[in-house]
């Protein structure tokens, strides 16, 4: 902090002063009066202010000058006069005391205690006068020369300095006690009390002086033969001054600038702790003010001012910068308010350095004292200016309004009034007595004095208001009581008095309205800006909070008893926050108005305060203090940290903000806090709270978040209520505090919440005891509950009484459940006749069942059963009738029952019993086949019945004794095969060696999934009985392919078709080229020169997956099959043949396309003629006649029927050229006799008349080509053909078959489903519904042929 000019209250540049240094003092105690005198031999005296009051003419210079330890007389001595002056602050008058001594005066001071005046003189004479008595003690030779300096004690003694180079101690009535002789002459004696090691504080008991402008000598009274002699550098300079200060320690200012301070402490006397070089060039003064706690040094054009507490924090600077001649000497009122500085030219500053701390705030504007004179209004939170009002005295107290502003001091107080541009002083007012306080709001002020308060308007124009309201006197003549405070809001006066009162006057009316009445006197208020609450603080230092609207109090937790005031936040959103301070401290509190646990106030925190600042507002957080200097500093309080960056903050301070946050009530900062925090726990932290405060709406918002449906629907239904007691009992159940909830509930509108809350949480003694008062009509059925839960805990005594308590005898359903309970408690006390009954007469199976578990459990087998039986729970009966072995009522029950375990029980009695038709039933519904399969066996002897059993259930030990059975039998075929069925393959093997019978047994293992050493066995067995085929076969089943082909190869020709396939079977899983090629040779013949069947080949091809040789194969197989004439099989192998390579992606040979493409051709012409279509029959007949040669069985009738058809369908010239083929003398004779001579007329009488073939586009380029020509001249590419007519495809009349995926045309295909079921390529069945007609067929365009 820097104080400028501004802080300069007066200087004084007296002309006459000018050019020689001047001498000064400040009046002691007060400091209202600065006596200054220079070289125009005249003390003036002026206040502190600057303006002169008063002055004393001297015959001479003035030698010295001082004032009483009360500041009520000024002395002063002079050159060439043996008077000594007076002046009376009081009276303002001057009086002169002749010393009674010739010799001219040197020194003059006054004492600490009582009113001695010390005087000596240039000869080392003393007076000692008092002033009190106006007895005067000369003594003379005190000294033998001039005594120069000196100081009183606090004990009144007196220690001079003289240039005898001797210092003496005397009495107050001027006798020595003690003296001693000094290096050099003595300078600034002072008093203190230095330190010995057990630091003991004593009297002042050390006397200190400068000696020689270099030492610092140190002189114990109580030991005067150990004085010591504090030396310094010499580059510090002369010592100019020091001073005491603090616990025995002594700060000294050096003229070279140096700044020291020392201690004198035991050991460590002159140990330096603290330098500084405050002035580079020159030190000319030092000041100390214990008030303050400050230090002053000057020098160098400016003053420097250090903290006391901690010397190196620099204060304040004062640049003097128009001092060019140097800084003389610096001096502090006692007060610390006021720092005088002489300078080496003869003027004089006085500095303002500590104000009286008055301020006053009304709502968000404040007033406060910044200079001695000035006051300024601001109100920085509506960002108004700041407005500086010089005012015409030094006031004691200010307080604003919201209109006006009042200064004052004694009983007089000024008010101004706030105008649109300036504020203008109104008018002065002068009360009864001295004020203490006053109180200002719109119009009225008031005004506390002597116990008393003036109420009174403050503008008397404002209102036409009747002469007794202008103004009034409280309290009534009548009341014995002082007040002791007071406060003005905008409509009440409120005041508290010594006798415990805390009145409220409401303005409007003109009359109180409400008091409240405290055991003891209530010295300060604080009403919140509303006046709803206030808090207030008693004579014992306690603190509460009062609420006039339901005259409660509330006390303040942890209240300090040093607490000094308190301020309510002004923050509209921020009601119920205040703070209370007292001088280091402020304490953060909340009063919490609306809880589910009523009304209370807490704690917040605590927040330091910097020295000598006090609080004056408070806004949302930030505390507006005035200080010292004038000025006022903002601090925000630590409880609100939350208002700072949050976003910066770590994880561990926003839990505190949080905690914070949630304390005052400030939940939309708590929100933006969890938001950043995104944990569950401080989520829900957030949302109690909610419920603790009854703020329902932001609960539900929270709840929300978190995701917790239950609980926002059930606060969305209760959030309307306006019954307080009601919500908060709500609230209440909602934080589990279920007794305050009672409490609640039971004041609240609807007490009946209370028994709804017990009976839901299963409270039933205290539900039966609000039922008893709130719903008697209840109380049956909160018994009935409270029964059923007495039951499931074991209580059966008190569970039965309830149970009882229960039956309405109009309620059937809750009744039927009472009696229920009734039975049950009956049997479990005991009384197992009456529950049986109860139960019996009881509609509900399920009890019956209940009772029956119970009576079971009880060992009461007949009555269980009989409980069961009747509650239709024939398996439970049945099984306690076998426990008491009541076999007849068992097999009563057989029909209806459904467990195996129960027929087993009865089975196993009745197989006892040697009933086996009967055993052998129960048995079966017990499923316990083996039992049943047994005892068709062995007793039954039906073993017909016990193989079907055996093969229904394929039981494994079932299948052994019917092996077992018919090995006896000596049916070993039989027994064989359910050897193998129980999985006994070696005894079944063994056997069907032993007999025989390894067909039957190879079989059987043949169809069974078994394991490789079985079938090797077999395969084994086989080979050495030379049965090649069933050896192969078996080799095969155990993968050893080698030996399996070994034996199909030396199969016997008999067998030759079916051992051949199981070779190729072979071949096609061993993947094996030997095997492969051994079999390839078999199969060309060239073992034994018999070539196999093409077929044969073709199918080992495939087994290989060697698809292409399979596809040449499959051309010459169809190829013999056609020449056979065979040529159905021709078209179906070239087909399948095409549909695998296809369906392998592999290209189809251009050979075997064109073949199949003829045959299907030759195929279409019967379905053709079928249906009459000659013309189609005529076009496929004359393409397959066009390639005759490969049908060399068949030339013939197939020329025949070409003729015939075309004849039909008017193809005359193309019927005429195939009948002349007919005519070759190859084919003449082999004509039909029915058809000849039609076919020679047809020679010998052409007609070549033909209709043209109609042309169809092109599916590749749109070339118009004859319909059945399959080669585009265009384009050269050979066009799919449609397999129902054989024409080529149309791009927009394409479909394919489902089955086999060949283009036919869409609206052919379905014409010839009308009358067929079946694709005339694949023969798969087909309707006309699976049909799908293609728009884009370019996919069925690319070649699949080579």
């Amino acid at each position: 902090m820097k104080l400028t000019r501004s802080r300069r209250v007066f200087s004084l540049l007296e002309k006459t002063w000018l050019g020689t240094p001047i001498q000064f003092a400040w009046q002691k105690s007060s400091g209202n009066y600065l006596a200054v005198t220079g070289a125009d031999h005249i003390v003036k005296i002026f206040d502190r202010h600057g303006q002169k009051r008063s002055e004393i003419s001297l015959p001479g210079n003035c030698v010295a000058m001082d004032w009483d330890k009360d500041g009520d007389i000024l002395a002063v001595i002079a050159e060439k006069s043996s008077c000594i002056y007076l002046w009376d602050a009081n009276t303002n008058k001057i009086s002169q005391l002749d010393n009674g001594m010739r010799d001219q005066m040197s020194l003059l001071l006054w004492s600490k205690i009582g009113s001695f005046l010390a005087v000596g003189t240039i000869k080392g004479n003393l007076l000692i006068y008092n002033h009190q008595t106006s007895r005067k003690i000369p003594v003379l030779g005190k000294h033998t020369k001039k005594i120069t300096c000196g100081c009183w004690s606090a004990e009144n003694l007196l220690a001079l300095g003289g240039e005898d180079k001797m210092i003496t101690v005397s009495n107050q009535e001027g006798d020595t006690i003690r003296q001693t002789t000094i290096k050099s002459e003595p300078s600034d004696i002072k008093f203190s009390t230095s330190k010995t090691d057990d630091r003991i504080s004593a009297a002042e008991n050390t006397i200190s002086a400068v000696l020689g402008k270099k030492v610092l000598f140190l002189f114990n009274l109580n030991e005067p033969d150990n004085p010591i002699d504090l030396e310094f550098p010499q580059a510090y300079g002369n010592i100019i001054s020091y001073s005491w200060y603090s616990d025995g320690y002594i700060m000294i200012g050096f003229s070279r600038g140096t700044f020291l301070a020392v201690s004198t402490h035991f050991p460590e006397v002159g140990q330096e702790i603290f330098k500084a070089r405050d002035h580079k060039d020159n030190l000319t003064s030092v000041a100390l003010s214990q008030t303050l706690n400050k230090a002053a040094t000057c020098g160098d054009n400016c003053i420097k001012i250090h903290d006391l507490a901690d010397l190196r924090d620099m204060y304040a600077i004062i640049n003097l910068d128009d001092e060019n001649k140097g800084l003389d000497t610096l001096s502090w009122t006692d007060d610390g308010q006021l720092l005088a500085l002489s300078t080496q030219r003869g003027s004089l500053h006085v500095f303002l350095t500590k104000l009286p701390i008055l301020g006053d705030a009304c709502h968000t504007r404040i007033a406060y004292l910044t200079s001695l004179l000035e006051v300024t209004m601001a109100n920085l939170i509506e960002g108004e200016p700041p407005v500086t009002i010089s005012v015409d005295v030094e006031p004691n107290f200010v307080a604003v309004g919201l209109y006006h502003l009042a200064v004052g001091m004694n009983n007089r107080a000024w008010f101004y009034v706030f105008g649109e541009n300036a504020i203008k002083k109104l008018k002065d007012v002068e009360y009864l007595g001295t004020v203490a306080s006053i109180c200002l709001h719109s119009d009225y002020a008031a005004a506390l004095f002597e116990g008393k308060i003036q109420l009174h308007l403050i503008e008397n124009e404002i209102l036409d208001a009747q002469e007794e309201r202008e103004t009034r006197l409280f309290p009534a003549v009548d009341d014995k009581c002082r007040i002791l405070c007071h406060a003005l809001t905008n409509d009440f006066l409120i005041y508290g008095t010594d006798t415990g009162i805390i009145q409220y006057f409401f303005i409007e009316d003109w009359q109180f309205v409400n008091d409240y009445r405290h055991p003891v006197g209530v010295k300060k208020i604080f009403p919140d800006p509303n006046g709803t609450k206030l808090v207030f603080i008693d004579e014992k230092s306690d603190g509460f909070v009062y609420c006039p609207v339901n005259e409660a109090t509330y006390e303040i937790p942890d209240f300090s008893p040093t607490i000094k005031g308190v301020l309510w936040e002004n923050w509209l959103l921020d009601k119920g926050v205040f703070i209370a301070y007292d001088d280091d401290k402020v304490y953060t509190y909340v009063f919490h108005k609306d809880t589910i646990q009523g009304s209370k106030v807490i704690l917040v925190g605590g927040t330091k305060v910097p020295f000598s600042h006090k609080p004056l507002l408070l806004y949302n957080g930030e505390l507006t203090c005035q200080t010292q200097s004038g000025k006022i500093s903002s601090i925000y309080l630590s409880t609100h940290s939350f208002l700072n960056n949050i976003k910066d903050s770590e994880p561990a301070d926003l839990r505190q903000m949080l905690a914070q946050s949630l304390m005052l009530r400030r939940f939309a900062d708590a929100w933006e806090i969890c938001k950043l925090l995104n944990d569950c726990g401080n989520w829900n932290e957030l949302a109690r709270a909610c419920l603790h405060h009854m703020e329902v709406e932001f609960a539900i918002r929270v709840y929300r978040t978190l995701g917790e449906v239950g609980t926002v629907m059930s606060l969305e239904q209760i959030k309307g209520i306006e019954d307080y007691n009601l919500l908060a009992g709500h609230l209440a159940m909602f934080t589990n505090d279920f007794n305050l909830a009672q409490d609640l509930y039971l004041a609240s509108s609807c007490p009946v919440a209370a028994l709804e809350m017990r009976r839901d949480l299963q409270h039933w003694d205290s539900a039966l005891q609000l039922a008893k008062r709130l719903a008697p009509d209840q109380i049956p059925f909160i018994s009935k509950e409270y029964a059923i839960q007495l039951e499931f805990t074991g209580d059966y005594v008190n569970a039965l009484a309830h149970y009882e308590k229960g039956i309405t005898g109009d309620n059937k359903e809750h009744d039927e459940v009472c009696l229920a309970g009734v039975a049950q408690m009956s049997i479990r006390m005991g009384d197992i006749r009456r529950g049986a009954n109860q139960a019996l007469k009881h509609p509900s199976r399920v009890l019956k069942r209940d009772c029956g578990a119970i009576l079971e459990n009880m060992k009461q087998f007949s009555e269980a059963a009989q409980l069961y039986e009747k509650g239709q729970y024939y398996d439970k009966a049945a099984s306690v009738y076998i426990r008491c072995k009541n076999w007849t009522k068992v097999g009563e029950l057989l029909p209806h029952v459904s467990s195996p375990k129960i027929h087993l029980q009865y089975a196993k009695a009745k197989e006892a019993d040697g009933r086996y038709k009967e055993a052998v039933m129960a048995y079966e519904n017990a499923k316990q086949w083996n039992n049943v399969i047994r005892i068709y066996l062995d007793h039954l002897n039906n073993p017909e019945k016990a193989v079907s059993i055996v093969r229904e259930t394929q039981s494994l030990d079932g299948a052994k004794m019917v092996a077992r059975f018919f090995l006896e039998l000596g049916d070993y075929g039989s027994a064989i095969q359910f050897l193998v069925m129980s999985k006994c393959n070696n005894e079944a093997f063994t056997l069907a060696q032993q007999h025989n019978k390894m067909e039957i047994y190879a079989d059987i293992i043949g169809s069974e999934d078994t394991t490789n050493d079985n079938y090797q066995s077999i395969a084994l067995y086989f080979e050495g009985e030379k049965r090649h085929f069933q050896a192969g076969k078996f080799f095969l089943l155990c993968d050893q392919y080698s030996r399996a082909l070994k034996h199909f190869l030396k199969c016997p020709s008999s067998e030759d078709n079916a051992a051949i396939e199981m070779a190729i079977e072979t071949v096609g899983r061993a993947k094996d080229k030997l095997l492969t090629n051994q079999l390839i040779d078999h199969l060309m013949g060239e073992s034994d020169g018999m070539p196999k069947d093409a077929k044969y080949l073709f199918r080992l091809y495939m087994a290989l997956k060697q698809y292409r040789e399979a596809a040449r194969t499959a051309i010459i197989i169809a190829r013999e099959e056609q020449s056979a004439g065979n040529y159905r099989n021709a078209h179906d192998v070239l087909f399948s043949m095409y549909a695998e390579l296809k369906s392998q992606k592999i290209k189809i040979p251009s050979e075997m396309a064109t073949n199949l493409m003829i045959l299907h051709s030759y195929i279409l012409v019967k379905i053709h003629v079928k249906s009459r279509n000659h013309m189609k029959g005529a076009r496929m007949l004359i393409r397959v006649a066009n390639n005759i040669s490969k049908f060399p069985s068949h030339i013939v009738p197939i020329l025949t029927s070409t003729v015939i058809e075309c004849h039909r369908a008017g193809l005359k010239n193309s019927a005429f050229s195939f009948a002349a083929m007919l005519m070759r003398p190859e084919y003449r004779n082999k004509i039909d006799a029915k058809y000849k001579k039609k076919i020679e007329a047809m020679v010998r009488r052409p007609d070549t008349s033909e209709m043209e073939e109609a042309t169809t586009p092109c599916p590749f380029c749109q070339f118009l080509l004859p319909e059945c020509e399959l080669l585009c001249p265009g384009c050269k590419n050979n066009i799919p053909y449609c397999i129902v007519t054989g024409r080529h495809m149309l791009k927009d009349d394409w479909t394919v078959c489902p089955h086999c995926g060949f283009p036919a045309l869409y609206s052919e295909f379905k014409i010839l489903l009308n009358t067929e079921s079946t694709c005339p390529m694949c023969s798969e069945r087909l309707n006309s519904g699976e049909l799908k007609k293609i728009s884009d067929c370019t996919q069925y365009l690319h070649t699949e042929t080579e």
